[in-house]
């Protein structure tokens, strides 16, 4: 497809699909991160991606405003977006399979997956900071007893091996749902018999958990709509299910709570309907009886907003590259695909930095073992994964150094050597002898086209090298050391998915997310600019970020 074919297909995916809506450039931005993410859009795929049409994408829209109770218009209407902003169960409401793209009906859905017993154990590893242990163990039991009230199903607590471990993680956690931090994705579940993981509960340890109060997130509610997930439902789209996917506020004392009738039916079919004269009791007893309502939980400070931010440090860590700002992180995959717009936190994935440390220099993953150095300040700590080192930290001076920090650090994908960079010097460091090599520092303009003082450096897997000061980055391509024509360009909208600063035409660059074209009228994520008289409105930003999705 040609890139005037490309502009024909933008401008009328913009007036098929946009006409009822007016949305910023930072919420079509999210919209497609959400919409990906939930299983309505595949992933970006070069390969595939031409065979999408805009019916297709049409019907993605639609689709997600079937299950979530609205008018099937297809547009991104202000009622959408909104609904996309609403916290929710971070499990995907559409299960995407290659032959064809799962169908949904207004009712429970069943996962394909069930307990082959009527008897279940269940363990508590740990309380969020808001709740007592106690009040959370009541709460746990008394969610999981919903379910039992209705079935054949019994449930009992156990502190040994347990069939449902429920757990209060945060950020990246080992199991591909990462969490977001507060106010996103409150927690997820795993479908019976899938792995070791099997009916396992996580929630989010950043949310303010509490339960029949409008402050805070309720805890019993969310647990309820998870164990579902453990017990073998999907998510529905019927309007009063506990099973939507998204979060709908307190459902109230939690010892009268009764589930709605389409997940009765649902979970029936599953497990059948309780023993006549034997229908447990709607709690069973428990240590501790729950007060009336909840705590009122505090505020929680906010993050560095990753659009308008520049970056401490930046690396290619497994593939993937990580941006650090302060004591937070963002992710993004292999694929370029962000793991989450909020960030998650230094010290709850790398275990052994200090708490109070306040930001990071640089950070790279060293060729000759594959372990992660962490520099800040004149100190450096090495990691094996998540895990400190023992002896850590050291002084930079044992690699040879006599700064007093650096600013920059990488491992060169052509030589397989680590250069560290401090203002306008740069050093050359064989990981292998486990020294300097001789002849260095040199002159950091050797690297043509970027100025000193550099933030950090990353060098790709196929061996594109990036430069990143402030809010931009320069690419150096292959082995070259002069930088590409037409940059620097801007981090945050080729790395960080943030709204576009000006509408320009699909590139082949590998980000994958366009240029900044000064002729072009530019958009600043709030209202619509004007440029030689000509209004540019901001649903044709997304239909820009749709076609970028779709390359």
């Amino acid at each position: 497809m040609g890139r005037s074919d490309m502009l024909v297909l933008w401008l009328l995916w913009g007036s098929l699909v946009l006409t009822g809506g007016n949305p910023s450039a930072k919420d079509v931005s999210k919209g497609l991160d959400w919409l990906t993410r939930y299983g309505y859009l595949p992933p970006p795929d070069p390969f595939s991606a031409q065979q999408q049409t805009l019916e297709g994408l049409r019907e993605a829209v639609k689709a997600m405003q079937r299950v979530a109770g609205l008018p099937e218009t297809g547009e991104l209407d202000d009622a959408t977006v909104l609904m996309m902003k609403k916290p929710r169960c971070s499990l995907p409401d559409i299960i995407m399979r290659p032959e064809r793209r799962s169908r949904r009906t207004k009712r429970y859905v069943l996962s394909g997956s069930v307990w082959d017993k009527k008897l279940l154990s269940w363990r508590l590893e740990n309380s969020p900071s808001t709740l007592s242990h106690d009040v959370t163990r009541t709460l746990i039991n008394t969610a999981l007893a919903v379910w039992s009230q209705e079935t054949q199903l019994k449930f009992s607590e156990t502190q040994e091996k347990s069939d449902i471990r429920v757990e209060f993680v945060a950020g990246s956690h080992g199991d591909g749902y990462p969490f977001d931090g507060q106010g996103g994705t409150l927690g997820h579940a795993f479908f019976p018999g899938v792995g070791d993981r099997s009916g396992d509960t996580h929630m989010d340890a950043d949310e303010s958990w509490s339960y029949n109060t409008e402050d805070g997130t309720d805890l019993f509610a969310v647990a309820v709509h998870e164990f579902g997930h453990s017990l073998g439902l999907y998510h529905s789209s019927s309007e009063n299910s506990i099973m939507k996917p998204y979060y709908q506020g307190t459902v109230g004392d939690p010892t009268k709570y009764r589930l709605p009738p389409d997940d009765v039916e649902g979970i029936q079919i599953l497990y059948g309907r309780p023993e006549f004269g034997n229908r447990p009791p709607a709690v069973t007893p428990t240590r501790r009886v729950l007060p009336p309502r909840g705590p009122t939980p505090g505020s929680r400070l906010p993050f560095p907003d990753r659009c308008s931010t520049n970056f401490d440090a930046i690396a290619n860590i497994r593939g993937e590259a990580f941006f650090f700002k302060n004591r937070y992180f963002w992710r993004v995959q292999s694929s370029r695909q962000l793991v989450s717009l909020n960030p998650a936190h230094l010290n709850r994935f790398w275990l052994g930095l200090p708490p109070d440390l306040p930001k990071l220099d640089a950070v790279y993953e060293r060729n000759n073992d594959s372990k992660i150095v962490f520099i800040a300040g004149n100190s450096f700590w090495v990691f094996k994964d998540t895990l400190v080192e023992p002896g850590y930290p050291r002084p930079l001076s044992d690699f040879g150094l006599n700064t007093d920090g650096v600013d920059a650090a990488f491992v060169w994908k052509h030589n397989l050597k680590t250069y560290f960079f401090r203002k306008n010097l740069f050093w050359r460091f064989d990981d292998n002898r486990g020294q300097m090599d001789s002849g260095y520092p040199k002159d950091s303009r050797l690297w043509e086209g970027v100025p000193s003082d550099i933030d950090d450096i990353i060098s790709w897997e196929n061996g594109d090298t990036y430069f990143f000061k402030g809010k931009q980055y320069w690419k150096f391509q292959g082995g070259n050391v002069e930088a590409e024509p037409g940059y620097p360009q801007s981090t945050a909208l080729n790395w960080m998915y943030c709204p576009m600063e000006s509408p320009a035409i699909p590139t082949d660059d590998p980000e994958g997310r366009g240029q900044r074209d000064c002729s072009c009228i530019c958009i600043d994520g709030r209202n619509s600019a004007t440029r030689s008289g000509l209004l540019w409105p901001a649903w044709l930003t997304f239909v820009f970020h749709l076609l970028l999705l779709l390359r």
